[in-house]
């Protein structure tokens, strides 16, 4: 076991495990980054999306005349300008139980004779203001013939539920199943106790700092296109451009990404804005550039989680677990978006954590509403699966009288059973589950909990504690490609397919280059982002930059200093295994001859590079315990966080710096969705919470104090042992808060179950409730 905390490094300046601060921080924070929305091409005109303001109807347009001849107006696009381009595209498809592939509706670039969410868009008007660009769409005429809508994800399977698509009879997008549904069956038939639960996983938006935005430019003599926007990979989001919806070569789009704020998945997708925005700056010979409102973000950015779901777990009379069941209905939305299905699916392949249960069964169904269409939110199903999973084995402990830790101690998975495949055919090849939870529980001070919940009762206050074991698939099975360059000044160059949203790649990388080669981190520059520039890329997604990327980068600048070395051991006149890199120079070690980096470039037949792609064969299993305390006024409703702490195994530590920011932005996120962050439609489905005041976001003064540890295990599936840290914090804390706001409600005042978010009103009417 290899153990590594914040602050237990040596000296060792860079490298992997060293502290090092944020190379990309002083530009962001002082506001000298370059994001999409900083860049104006001379000439540019600008463009607004008309949206459906139905969530369910027919349309007509209305004849366009005066909008066309509006001030400042260049074009309008509609669908019957954009004929010929492809549909958007659902790039996973699932096999339903009967073997069949599940059907995907048509989903437009621009809707020609149906909507069905509020926000679809309908035309795309350009002109050389903004405020032109709208007056003209406030002149375009739209006929709606109203048709029946469906919001609801629990409502979307009734018999008279309204239905997204009339023409296939029923809402139910597609079905699948994992598992053993025969022996499942048998195992609970004979089980001495089942504890049961309910829960719903509420919609979320994503709200990033930087909105969408997108720049389309066109050069006719050469028949290409350049696209700049925030990404998560611009290599996946050409491909799918140009092959799915332009139906043009590859190499004819360049996608350019410039700084981004924020990412957690929704920044991954494709959507309509880019392939129109292309197509006006093709026919109308400038530089088209759109961006996105705050408001329009609500509406129209693929959306997070929507699930319901309902958990059974199988125990004998010790209140070991012998079997678990899953039926899940997972919204979709009113389209199949990019990657809509895998993430339900995904989450379901988690579905027995950390535990030692034999057979399983699990049965999804997608579910079609008239809503913005879902799909993958910071953890991407597994965040879903972690919250229904921990709030089961909660309720269990209480039916079997077992304290929370010990009915998760005698279900772990043991040490000596690694690698251990699960029922879902997940393999698990490291961790010690017991012994990160008995940390927290130490570090927590679970067995002083009863004194401090007296104190808090004394001043009439519900004091709650509860905890959060976790597993999480991620850095799957792949490769990325990294290239290191040496320039003629001696500086150090990466190229490589990632995408920082604000991460640190630069830095994470920079300190493994910096330390092969023996310079300053100013001296590593790093590329990426640009497709013309990078030849290939995975993107971000999966938390799979730096497990992925980082053996690639190391191996590259390996390749690079053994060619460096070969050259300047002809010129020292000394042997290869004599040389050492130091301060910008390849030396004799324990003499004064050198050579510089910049000479030895110099003296290169031709550019120096080092090359290299490692293949992971599968996913790594970064895995935790949470532990969360809060004190809740009943009077108010409020709920006040007393302690929160974490243990986790990360595997390899890369940065403690960048770890911890990761981890704490990933708690943020979970407390929002716990606490306060609600997705709200009205029966039309108007969106209701459209904007800040009325979605709400967590803001420091929310916040807890984190005491973050790690107790890490090195993984054996990844080259440096690296785990991988961006989603975990997410997929711990929603039921670590959950369970610990429940555990104080049921202490204090008798509420049985509370469902996220637990927002002041909902818990002080629950409170209520309760007391009638």
């Amino acid at each position: 076991m290899n153990e590594i905390t914040p602050g237990s490094f040596g000296k060792a300046k860079f490298g992997l495990g060293a502290p090092v601060r944020r190379k990309e921080d002083d530009a962001l924070v002082t506001g000298h980054g370059r994001y999409t929305d900083d860049i104006q091409p001379e000439g540019a005109l600008r463009a607004y999306m008309l949206r459906s303001s139905m969530a369910h109807a027919r349309i007509t347009l209305g004849d366009l005349g005066e909008a066309r001849s509006a001030p400042g107006v260049a074009a309008i696009f509609t669908a019957a300008d954009l004929e010929g381009l492809g549909n958007m595209p659902t790039k996973v498809i699932l096999t339903q139980p009967d073997g069949s592939k599940h059907a995907v509706p048509p989903r437009p670039v621009l809707a020609a004779d149906t909507v069905r969410h509020v926000g679809e868009p309908i035309a795309f008007v350009v002109a050389d203001t903004i405020a032109n660009a709208k007056s003209a769409a406030e002149l375009i005429e739209i006929d709606y013939e109203p048709l029946e809508a469906i919001v609801e994800t629990g409502e979307a399977l009734k018999d008279v539920a309204a239905l997204v698509w009339p023409e296939t009879g029923t809402n139910v997008a597609f079905n699948f199943e994992l598992g053993d549904r025969a022996a499942t069956d048998e195992v609970f038939a004979g089980a001495h106790h089942v504890t049961r639960i309910e829960i719903v996983n509420n919609r979320l938006v994503c709200n990033y700092m930087e909105p969408r935005s997108c720049i389309g430019e066109y050069d006719g003599e050469t028949g290409r296109y350049t696209l700049t926007t925030g990404t998560q990979g611009g290599h996946g989001m050409r491909d799918i451009i140009t092959g799915d919806i332009l139906g043009i070569e590859k190499d004819r789009l360049r996608v350019v990404t410039p700084d981004v704020g924020g990412g957690f998945g929704t920044k991954n997708f494709v959507y309509p804005e880019y392939p129109v925005t292309l197509v006006a700056a093709e026919r109308l010979g400038r530089p088209v550039k759109w961006v996105c409102e705050r408001s329009e973000h609500f509406l129209v950015d693929a959306h997070g989680r929507d699930n319901l779901a309902t958990a059974e777990v199988a125990m004998d009379a010790d209140g070991r677990f012998l079997a678990m069941r899953v039926d899940l209905v997972a919204a979709m939305g009113a389209y199949l978006h990019q990657f809509g299905p895998y993430i339900p699916y995904l989450g379901l392949s988690m579905t027995t954590g950390l535990y030692d249960i034999p057979v399983m069964h699990t049965a999804l169904k997608g579910v079609f509403t008239n809503t913005t269409p879902v799909d993958a939110y910071r953890g991407a199903g597994r965040p879903e699966a972690a919250y229904l999973l921990e709030r089961l084995v909660d309720k269990a402990a209480a039916e079997m009288d077992l304290a929370p830790s010990e009915i998760r101690r005698r279900n772990f998975i043991r040490p000596d059973q690694l690698p251990y495949t699960t029922p879902a055919g997940r393999m698990y090849d490291t961790g010690e589950f017991a012994e990160h939870m008995d940390k927290a529980l130490e570090l927590a001070d679970w067995a002083g909990f009863e004194t401090r919940a007296a104190e808090s009762r004394s001043r009439g206050k519900l004091r709650g504690i509860g905890m959060a074991t976790y597993i999480e698939a991620c850095a799957f099975a792949g490769s990325e490609e990294a290239t290191v360059e040496l320039g003629g000044d001696g500086s150090l160059t990466l190229l490589i397919g990632t995408q920082t949203n604000g991460q640190g790649h630069a830095t994470a990388y920079g300190q493994i280059i910096a330390e092969q080669f023996g310079v300053d981190l100013d001296k590593v520059t790093m590329i990426q982002g640009d497709t013309d520039r990078v030849r290939k890329g995975g993107g971000t997604g999966g938390s799979r930059s730096i497990p992925l990327g980082l053996p690639s980068v190391l191996e590259a600048s390996k390749a690079l200093v053994k060619k460096v070395k070969d050259i300047a051991a002809d010129k020292l006149e000394a042997g290869v295994e004599d040389l050492e890199l130091l301060d910008g120079a390849v030396r004799v070690v324990g003499t004064d001859r050198a050579v510089t980096l910049a000479e030895v470039a110099a003296a290169a037949p031709e550019p120096l590079m080092g090359r290299e792609e490692v293949r992971q064969n599968e996913a790594t299993y970064p895995n935790g315990t949470h532990i969360c305390e809060v004190e809740i006024d009943p009077e108010t409703g409020d709920t006040a966080f007393a302690n929160y702490v974490i243990v986790d195994d990360f595997g390899v530590v890369v940065n403690p710096i960048l770890l911890a920011g990761q981890v704490h932005g990933g708690v943020v996120q979970a407390i929002g969705q716990a606490l306060m962050e609600y997705t709200v439609y009205d029966e039309d489905g108007q969106l209701v919470t459209a904007s800040f005041l009325d979605y709400r976001m967590p803001r420091a003064g929310d916040l807890p104090d984190i005491a973050f540890n790690t107790r890490n295990v090195p993984s054996t599936t990844n080259a440096l042992g690296i785990k991988g840290a961006g989603e975990a914090g997410t997929i711990g804390a929603t039921p670590a808060v959950m369970n610990a706001v429940n555990d104080a409600l049921r202490r204090g005042a008798g509420v049985a179950q509370i469902e996220m978010p637990a927002t002041p009103l909902r818990v002080w009417e629950a409170i209520q409730a309760a007391r009638s």
